[in-house]
């Protein structure tokens, strides 16, 4: 008897899961265990296995439909097996049967299964017509070239060289709509003053499963959540001269590299975990009937993804030492940005850090991650002229940072002095490698 390949729920708060493209064909043998498909979740691109043995009789699902956790995406069939031409998966029918009836009394906006995107106007008529501008001569050696795997796969279907593609994404990274972008036709736009003015058309791009996801949450935290932030500098020439030590001392691997290399935000991030231990009252969450008090400190460090922004967890921060908090922080984003974090690398965690200052940012405000207690937004170090107890000016480093807190949970006394405590640790950082 045909069996149906459902739609798998492979995160907690997943609901619905986008096909991003099938690794096996029709008529293909595959075994339990083997990897079929892959899917966009609300936090990162998953593998679908396999869960028998059998023929893929029937592709069901189309890369780029979203479909609900447990709908089917395909059918399996036993080797020999005849499977009637008229078969229709039971759990597909069961889905429309359920909702049949809702589609039909919920508004027009929520009986679509994808927003509709309207069509981007036409571009207004020029008197000569467009230069087509050649992307600038690189090697075509696209192994070296920084590009999400999901882009990779698209540009060897397309037959698109990455060499040639210009990247959107964080730190240049080519993204899927870039490949797809440059396989229509498009090139790079000439630089001012180099051509006559074109107006280019507006583009619509179709909302990622994790954009979703990131927009819902962002929104419920920002209405339900009562927010209020406290501020404070820290002199961070201690810290720099700390990290410069560390770094000079470690030993060269096998591959000539350093053993490890130390950042200003692993500081911060050691630094945070040591002022929730100490003040252990603001390592909390707000719950229904009680506030939740952590019995660990799980600090979640933001990285920004192709998709947007993720938190992985260090657990247990402040039990380890800097090193092995920085090698964690390192593997964790790359993970993330590789889209091949696990469930259980991103859900939890008790209290949050956002760092932009390698971006030039001074200072900015957090939101909060719920359910989580507070998050901690981290701007650049830069140098200021600063005055002793005594009236004497001095130049230092100096780094802002703004706490954002859950009224509910923290008051503006325990929320003053775990920031407190936080400078505290930055200003005496050996404090931070006992």
């Amino acid at each position: 008897m045909p069996i149906d390949i459902l739609m798998p729920q492979l995160s907690p708060t997943m609901t619905e899961g986008r096909l991003a493209g099938w690794l096996k064909k029709e008529g293909e043998a595959i075994s339990a265990g083997d990897v079929i498909a892959e899917v966009e979740t609300d936090k990162a691109t998953m593998e679908v296995e396999a869960t028998d043995d059998g023929i893929l009789h029937k592709i069901i699902g189309t890369p780029g439909d979203d479909i609900k956790v447990g709908v089917p995406i395909a059918v399996l069939a036993e080797e020999g097996e005849k499977v009637p031409a008229n078969y229709a998966p039971t759990a597909q029918a069961v889905e429309e049967e359920q909702t049949e009836e809702p589609k039909e009394a919920a508004p027009a906006a929520e009986a679509s299964p994808a927003p509709v995107v309207a069509a981007a106007p036409a571009p207004q008529p020029v008197a000569a017509p467009v230069p087509v501008v050649a992307a600038p001569a690189v090697s075509s050696d696209s192994s070296r070239v920084k590009a999400s795997p999901l882009a990779k796969r698209v540009a060897q279907e397309k037959g698109v060289d990455l060499a040639v593609v210009p990247g959107s994404g964080a730190g240049g990274r080519i993204t899927k709509a870039d490949v797809e972008r440059v396989a229509k036709g498009g090139a790079p736009v000439a630089a001012a003053g180099k051509g006559p003015i074109v107006r280019l058309p507006d583009t619509a791009e179709r909302n990622s499963p994790m954009r979703k996801a990131i927009a819902s949450r962002l929104t419920q935290a920002k209405q339900t959540v009562p927010h209020f932030y406290l501020t404070a500098s820290a002199e961070m020439d201690g810290v720099m001269e700390v990290r410069r030590q560390i770094n000079e001392a470690a030993l060269v691997n096998e591959e000539g590299k350093p053993a490890y290399k130390l950042s200003v935000n692993d500081f911060i991030v050691k630094a945070a975990a040591l002022a929730l231990r100490d003040v252990p009252d603001a390592n909390a969450a707000w719950g229904e009937d009680s506030i939740v008090k952590y019995g660990n400190v799980d600090v979640s460090v933001a990285v920004a993804t192709e998709g947007g922004l993720m938190t992985p967890i260090v657990f247990n921060t402040d039990q380890k030492d800097i090193k092995s908090v920085s090698a964690e922080i390192k593997s964790l984003a790359k993970a993330a940005r590789d889209g091949k974090l696990q469930p259980e690398q991103y859900q939890g965690g008790s209290f949050s850090i956002s760092n932009l200052g390698m971006y030039g940012v001074k200072t900015f405000s957090a939101i909060i991650n719920p359910p989580q207690g507070a998050i901690l937004a981290v701007g650049a170090t830069e140098p200021r002229v600063l005055a002793s107890d005594e009236g004497d000016m001095f130049v230092a480093q100096v780094m802002d940072m703004t706490l954002s807190v859950d009224h509910r949970v923290i008051d503006g006394a325990l929320g003053a002095d775990l920031l407190a405590r936080i400078k505290f640790y930055l200003e005496n950082p050996a404090n931070l490698l006992i």
